[in-house]
């Protein structure tokens, strides 16, 4: 009432009544993110036409979601079941520095595979080894589509050097001051790795992001390592574990199983 002047209401009660006849309700908020990308539709085509290559032909092709995930030895606020009162569930805290951890995956979008590793930073040579660890999981694959996001990095030269040459229509533009071709060091292969870049801004199309929540949801959430990072550390990796070999469950999860 106070912010609407041409509202003439004598009550709370009054403005309740008139909000509910206008099936006006108080929500919390979500979040919301669109994509700006222009190319959307074509990109989002481009996925849809390497994944029905690969349900054609699953014995040649392999189509994997990559994505890259961190923790920090301080446990992160939820919801938690506690006695009724005053009693409140807690995240107890470590006086030790909040160190992070970084974890990077491929959900391969028929079988739920994994591939996985974790390490304290995902440097340009770990993710090229990365890659080589991936092509080791499917030995087999004459390609493996790697679908993720727009991180300047998955296009590094010292990176791309491990791969086969590259078929994508579309690229991200890498920052104006890095070199065009690998440095010396940069290991050099041909990794039967085609990767697929998706729009900007658009993670509800990485189904890997769901297994990031489900790990937090499990583990990090409320956790009572944060004294022992080593233990915390293991407990996500062993998480991550089970799903070495082809999941049902994973697949479920994410939202790739069909129905």
């Amino acid at each position: 009432m106070q912010s609407c002047e041409w509202l003439r209401l004598h009550s709370e009660s009054g403005l309740w009544r008139l909000l509910d006849r206008l099936k006006i309700s108080y929500k919390r908020a979500r979040d919301y993110l669109h994509s700006p990308d222009r190319e959307y539709r074509e990109k989002v085509a481009y996925l849809q036409q390497c994944l029905q290559q690969t349900l054609d032909a699953p014995e040649r092709y392999v189509l994997v979601y990559l994505d890259e995930f961190g923790f920090e030895r301080q446990p992160s606020l939820s919801w938690a079941y506690s006695q009724r009162g005053s009693n409140f569930p807690l995240a107890r805290r470590s006086c030790r520095s909040n160190t992070q951890c970084r974890g990077i995956g491929a959900l391969n979008a028929l079988t739920g595979q994994l591939t996985y590793e974790q390490h304290s930073k995902i440097t340009l040579p770990r993710l090229s080894h990365f890659y080589h660890h991936l092509v080791d999981d499917y030995s087999w694959a004459e390609c493996i589509f790697v679908v993720q996001d727009n991180w300047p990095v998955h296009v590094h030269p010292d990176v791309l050097a491990r791969l086969q040459p590259q078929h994508s229509p579309f690229w991200p533009s890498p920052p104006a001051n890095w070199p065009t071709q690998p440095r010396p060091r940069a290991v050099r292969d041909t990794l039967p790795i085609q990767l697929i870049f998706l729009p900007t801004y658009s993670p509800w199309l990485n189904p890997i992001e769901q297994l990031w929540r489900w790990v937090r949801h499990d583990v990090l959430h409320l956790h009572r390592f944060s004294d022992d990072w080593l233990a915390l550390k293991q407990r996500v990796h062993d998480f991550m574990a089970r799903f070495a070999t082809p999941s049902l469950d994973l697949l479920n999860y994410v939202g790739l199983l069909p129905s």
